[in-house]
């Protein structure tokens, strides 16, 4: 089993920035590739962003690209989301996932992520 819980949430005017952080715990953080997705009211959850479980390939949705990064401390056992240049449409519940790395399930699709956090709320006021 593996814990997953989020913090740096909060409210952000329009053109601001956050840093997410995700700690994971329970099992050996380097088996695990991790994600990032979203959900707004009255939408499906969608991916945000991933990273392999030594942090050599990340990736981006078309929609945070140039705006968001990704990155992972494995010595902390943490993954975060740096929010730059943050956007009303950017507001959802931020939820960060865990997926084991001998998977080969594709990294953008919820269902490919075994662990889940509670998640945390952004919002960006315009």
């Amino acid at each position: 089993q593996v814990h997953v819980v989020e913090s740096g949430g909060g409210l952000v005017q329009a053109g601001g920035s956050l840093r997410l952080s995700c700690v994971a715990s329970g099992r050996t953080f380097t088996n695990y590739n991790m994600g990032w997705f979203r959900q707004a009211p009255e939408k499906e959850r969608e991916f945000v962003a991933a990273i392999t479980w030594s942090g050599g390939s990340t990736y981006l949705a078309d929609s945070v690209k140039g705006r968001f990064t990704i990155s992972r401390d494995n010595a902390k056992n943490t993954v975060y989301l740096q929010m730059n240049s943050l956007k009303p449409e950017d507001t959802a519940i931020y939820y960060c996932a865990a997926k084991s790395k001998y998977r080969s399930e594709t990294y953008y699709r919820p269902g490919s992520y075994t662990y889940w956090g509670q998640g945390t709320q952004v919002t960006v006021s315009s």
